[in-house]
């Protein structure tokens, strides 16, 4: 934890520093009081809020993969390949493109992608019927579920093309231009959840041994499955509804998490959202700093890489390895 910690603090950092305008000197000196006007406006008003956004995002799409996993006990659930991340766009986009919520009300966009989230998360229920305790299948359906929300939220953009450019964000994940107002937004609804998430330790460990034990020691397993399901979609809505699909996040962290802490999930599901925040936090610096580099390499006025390209890029590759190092089967 102590290693996660410091990682974390580097991420911070790093995100802190990384953007244009303002050198890493000049940052210090708005985080010490001092710092012309300029300096502090982007520090204070851009980067800081920022940063905090990315970390928070990070930690709820981290904890809400772990949740997944244990839930449905199936290393390859996740909130993108398990219709939860692909509803909560469609939900988002919807919402804006067809004029059901507007920007005056932002608590209704993240309503309208838990609604996606969910009915998302259902289809794949639905269709996966008696093989959803396998993974392979549930895999397999995931996908088919993936594919077609995502077809629906192309057919709406086709509705409402003038949107294109105000909803990309959903559709890469990106954390560019996120300000205090995204930070209020979502800071409350992450730590509800949260809370409620890691309340849910004993159950979800219990239920990653299976049923038939959970149920011999009394636990309810349908009821604390529903539950748990429910708190993942909320995390995944929340983050998706501020920054979008940040790709393999929520399904590789839960991976990371289990490895260094082991299956206690008391200890697993806090060092899921502290991995998960660090992975996106530190994605975002990379993203900042490789737009800086291209700007100047391919001699453009500003070229800007959503932190949802770095991740899925990173994702893909650390996906091979766990596929080739983790058998597909229950945990």
């Amino acid at each position: 934890m102590v290693l996660v910690g410091v990682l974390l603090l580097v991420a911070v950092v790093a995100d802190l520093v990384a953007g244009r305008a303002v050198s890493p000197a000049g940052v210090w000196q708005v985080l010490l009081g001092g710092g012309d006007d300029t300096a502090r406006h982007i520090v204070l008003q851009l980067r800081l809020p920022r940063m905090l956004v990315a970390l928070v995002a990070g930690a709820c799409l981290g904890l809400a993969g772990l949740v997944l996993q244990s839930a449905l006990r199936n290393p390859l659930a996740g909130p993108e390949v398990t219709g939860v991340t692909p509803g909560a766009v469609l939900g988002a986009v919807a919402a804006t493109g067809l004029g059901l919520a507007g920007w005056e009300s932002p608590a209704a966009v993240v309503v309208a992608a838990c609604v996606g989230g969910f009915a998302g998360a259902g289809l794949l229920w639905v269709l996966a019927g008696r093989d959803r305790g396998d993974p392979e299948q549930t895999a397999v359906h995931g996908v088919l579920v993936s594919a077609v929300l995502t077809g629906l939220t192309a057919m709406v953009l086709l509705v409402a093309p003038g949107e294109l450019g105000s909803v990309v964000q959903w559709l890469v994940g990106s954390i560019e231009g996120r300000v205090w107002d995204h930070w209020n937004l979502i800071w409350p609804w992450a730590l509800c959840w949260t809370a409620a998430a890691c309340a849910l330790a004993g159950p979800l460990t219990l239920l990653r041994c299976g049923d038939e034990q959970a149920a011999a020691v009394g636990l309810a397993t349908g009821r604390a499955r529903a539950v748990a399901l429910v708190c993942a979609v909320a995390l995944t809505a929340g983050a998706v509804s501020v920054v979008g699909a940040l790709g393999f996040v929520g399904l590789l962290v839960p991976h990371v998490a289990l490895a260094l802490f082991g299956a206690d999930l008391r200890i697993g599901l806090p060092g899921a959202a502290l991995l998960g925040a660090t992975v996106v936090c530190g994605a975002d610096a990379v993203a900042q700093g490789a737009s800086r580099v291209l700007t100047v390499v391919l001699d453009m006025d500003r070229l800007t890489l959503p932190t949802g390209a770095v991740t899925t890029f990173a994702g893909a590759a650390l996906l091979l390895i766990v596929v080739r190092r983790v058998p597909l089967s229950r945990p």
